[in-house]
């Protein structure tokens, strides 16, 4: 006698979602299990939102964040953005934690990744000539690298870096500081995060 399982449909269903980031086998499961309970309206709601998300939001050929095929990107038609100052991150979604601040009101670049050479990604897969370009137009006078801490987005920051200084000599760039998290205590912060702390202590008082 076969073992029992799930029918066809689900199986597809749960194999499906097995491929969205953080779930799991299990959690597929119960996630498709769950589906299975709502009512008709909710599950066909739901795929018609991810079918409408898939075919109308690309990336901003210009910056990278998500761009609705009806109304564009609004980074790039917001007129109060400061055309100076261009802070370039790995991914869309990093734009948004930035945003949040409310502290920075230029422009974004969006490169779709780091260089991981493990991975074989390298420079060219980047959206460094949308960078490039970017700056070709002479309105940027200051570049903030705003990529990860970790040695990929270290080596990217680095490449970038070097890339500015030679072909924009005229453009600043920058990093974003980095260093102990709001509320942090010392015996919880790693030996590079207390570097970094250190290298960018600020001076207080007059």
């Amino acid at each position: 006698m076969p073992a029992l399982d799930f029918p066809e449909e689900v199986k597809v269903l749960v194999a499906h979602l097995k491929r969205l980031p953080g779930v799991g086998p299990k959690s597929a499961e119960r996630i498709a299990v769950w589906l299975l309970a709502q009512d008709g309206g909710f599950s066909a709601g739901l795929a018609d939102s991810v079918r409408a998300a898939a075919e109308g939001v690309r990336a901003c050929p210009d910056c990278g964040f998500f761009a609705s095929a009806s109304r564009g990107c609004q980074l790039c038609a917001d007129p109060a953005r400061e055309r100076s100052t261009l802070c370039v991150v790995e991914q869309p979604t990093d734009v948004l934690p930035l945003e949040r601040t409310g502290a920075f009101k230029g422009g974004y670049l969006c490169l779709g990744g780091k260089i991981a050479p493990l991975e074989n990604i390298g420079p060219e897969d980047l959206r460094i000539g949308a960078l490039v370009a970017r700056l070709g137009g002479g309105e940027v006078s200051e570049v903030i690298l705003g990529v990860g801490s970790d040695v990929e987005g270290e080596a990217t920051a680095n490449y970038l870096a070097e890339l500015l200084a030679v072909r924009f000599p005229e453009v600043a760039v920058s990093r974003l500081a980095q260093g102990l998290p709001a509320g942090g205590g010392l015996d919880n912060a790693d030996e590079l995060t207390l570097f970094r702390a250190l290298d960018g202590r600020r001076r207080m008082g007059g």
